[in-house]
């Protein structure tokens, strides 16, 4: 994947660290999934599609409250770990690999769409539309994230330090509250029904919080092994002046759009 705006438009690929995300970035409190619930996302006897899967995280935890859930990724690897996380636990999940954008799903399939992590990944223009078409009247569009603040939170910082000494070009650092707007780019297709951000403390221990840097999009999904090995000796070192366990300060953030009456996406898809 490459895109202009990221890592200056410097490719990288999500499938190259499945392993360590698999392992690392099932990190969200369960707090965090109360939020969607309280939302009216993930009740049950829902059909909720989650796009950008991963490793099928969010339906991984969703699923058990009794809704069905189909995953989707553009990585056959992260789909094949998703898959592989999720056998023996009796859960309705399926998976699929697929671009979002592009998925063919009938018209009105889904109660909720959920976009964990990913959004901005997508290419707003042809996915919005879609996504559209394929919710029922009513449907719910759940954008959500959880991220570190570096600013804040002094551990955050001083692995973010690291991370731009091996690799300069990442431009997933630094992140600041979010200042809440009413997003333009939702009209005419969805309305905003709710739009929240909310602090969370996640636990970690030294190995894993190690293992969740090496899984972020600086390390493990874009530089090359030997440098993967080079920030993981300097990140280690710098761990070992820490406990074994602390935690580290995150903005959660949900975005919960409906979507627009009939009429009105009718008019937006009619040329």
């Amino acid at each position: 994947m490459q895109q202009d705006g990221i890592d200056r438009g410097r490719a990288f690929s999500w499938g190259r660290t499945s392993t360590d995300y698999a392992r690392y970035r099932d990190v969200y409190p369960e707090a965090f999934y109360q939020r969607l619930l309280e939302a009216g996302v993930g009740l049950p006897d829902q059909e909720v599609l989650d796009i950008g899967t991963g490793t099928g995280v969010l339906p991984r935890h969703m699923a058990k409250y009794g809704a069905y859930f189909i995953g989707v990724d553009r990585s056959p690897n992260q789909i094949a770990a998703a898959a592989a996380l999720t056998v023996g636990l009796g859960l309705p999940i399926r998976y699929r690999v697929a671009e979002a954008e592009t998925l063919d799903f009938p018209d009105a399939s889904f109660d909720a769409v959920t976009a964990c992590q990913c959004f901005l990944y997508f290419d707003r223009a042809k996915l919005l539309p879609n996504i559209a078409r394929m919710l029922k009247d009513d449907g719910l569009f759940a954008i959500l994230y959880m991220n570190w603040l570096p600013h804040e939170d002094e551990i955050a910082g001083r692995s973010e330090e690291i991370v731009l000494a091996h690799n300069p070009d990442w431009s997933g650092h630094g992140f600041t509250r979010t200042k809440l707007a009413p997003p333009a780019w939702a009209a005419p297709l969805f309305a905003v029904e709710r739009q929240e951000t909310f602090d969370l403390q996640v636990p970690f221990t030294r190995e894993s919080w190690n293992g969740r840097m090496r899984a972020c999009r600086g390390v493990g999904a874009s530089l090359p092994p030997e440098k993967i090995a080079a920030f993981e000796k300097d990140h280690l070192a710098m761990l070992q002046t820490l406990p074994e366990q602390f935690t580290i300060l995150h903005e959660a953030a949900l975005l919960l759009l409906r979507k627009e009456r009939e009429k009105t996406l009718k008019e937006y898809l009619t040329p």
